[in-house]
């Protein structure tokens, strides 16, 4: 699959801000935008476990588009503005809260484990955790009181970031729901969004296989980065069939061999 390999791109022309385990953010063409590319870089365990993966990153760029623009139109805000190429996205540049907020609709990972929860049980309703942004500490879960004690968030800013979580599973349910597939559970940044005097919590970071559990509805195979967790494999080969239910990509059946298309 040709269409999935790195291209070669004037990256070293620009200010590189910031680089993390999955993406790197570059300065953006005007202020207060920045250039998200995504790497092929597969993480696990808070980087414990490595290894790249060729194609995942243009998979996560395409799916998590998709994704943000459709929450763009039914009103929930977001930091992205466009998807530039394959690899990489126009977005707003946003002071990052640095809690990673997890929405679990199915018993599953940490959650089964610290509680002894059957991994697939339907959770009575959908529960919302917080986490620590810090990998030296493993990111810790954390209460609403830590967050508030330290100066994470703001009472108003948790309120806030609660009602997106919540506007965003609803959404990311309905919408995998109608192609077959199950949102398990979730995984969401925030960031303050400052326009003039004027701030707003929006959805930031990105919305794709890797941050989210998606199990096909009948088989209830994995089809997110549990594959790479795992050692299941397939990784590309699952990214590829969410993107392709979404309708993502395109498949020519008469000529399979070349690989599937990703729209333009």
């Amino acid at each position: 699959m040709d269409f999935l390999k790195p291209r070669l791109t004037p990256m070293n022309r620009r200010r590189r801000i910031y680089e993390g385990k999955a993406k790197v953010l570059y300065e953006g063409p005007e202020p207060g935008t920045l250039i998200q590319h995504f790497k092929d870089d597969a993480t696990a365990f808070n980087a414990k476990k490595h290894q790249v993966i060729d194609g995942k990153g243009v998979l996560n760029n395409r799916i998590s588009e998709y994704i943000f623009q459709h929450l763009n139109n039914i009103g929930v805000p977001t930091h992205f503005i466009r998807r530039l190429n394959m690899r990489e996205q126009l977005i707003k540049e946003v002071e990052i809260i640095p809690l990673e907020v997890v929405v679990r609709n199915v018993a599953a990972g940490s959650l089964s484990t610290r509680l002894g929860i059957e991994e697939g049980t339907q959770l009575p309703r959908s529960i919302i955790e917080f986490y620590y942004k810090n990998d030296a500490l493993n990111d810790p879960m954390v209460s609403e009181e830590h967050i508030t004690a330290f100066g994470w968030a703001s009472p108003q800013e948790i309120d806030d970031i609660m009602a997106l979580a919540i506007r965003v599973n609803d959404f990311l349910s309905g919408l995998f729901l109608g192609v077959g597939i199950r949102l398990v559970d979730f995984k969401m940044e925030t960031g303050r969004l400052w326009e003039g005097d004027l701030m707003r919590i929006v959805v930031a970071d990105e919305i794709s296989p890797d941050s989210c559990r998606l199990w096909d509805v009948k088989s209830s195979d994995k089809m997110d980065k549990d594959r790479f967790r795992r050692d299941l494999g397939g990784l590309v080969e699952a990214y590829t069939e969410v993107a392709r239910r979404l309708g993502i990509m395109q498949e020519n059946d008469a000529a399979r061999s070349a690989g599937p298309q990703l729209v333009q």
